[in-house]
């Protein structure tokens, strides 16, 4: 994580994107209880996301709550 003027900080997630039965992509961060949003493309719903995620954390920034570091990211492959 940087610090940088106005201490702003770089911050990333992990984003979850899926195309929903409209054909709109819904992307959410599932380490940030309801920030979510949707876009016509992929790229769009991408853009979107990074827009709800920095009013996430100005909103937990202005309630005094502090902005969750999420630690690892990792895939799991499971044959069923």
């Amino acid at each position: 994580m940087n610090e940088g003027k106005d201490n702003m900080r770089d911050y990333k997630f992990t984003v979850l994107v899926e195309c929903d039965e409209d054909g709109l992509y819904v992307a959410s961060v599932p380490f940030l209880q309801g920030c979510y949003t949707q876009g016509a493309t992929y790229e769009e719903a991408l853009e979107n996301i990074k827009d709800a995620i920095k009013l996430h954390i100005e909103a937990r920034r202005a309630l005094g709550e502090p902005v969750p570091i999420e630690v690892a990211i990792d895939e799991v492959q499971v044959v069923a």
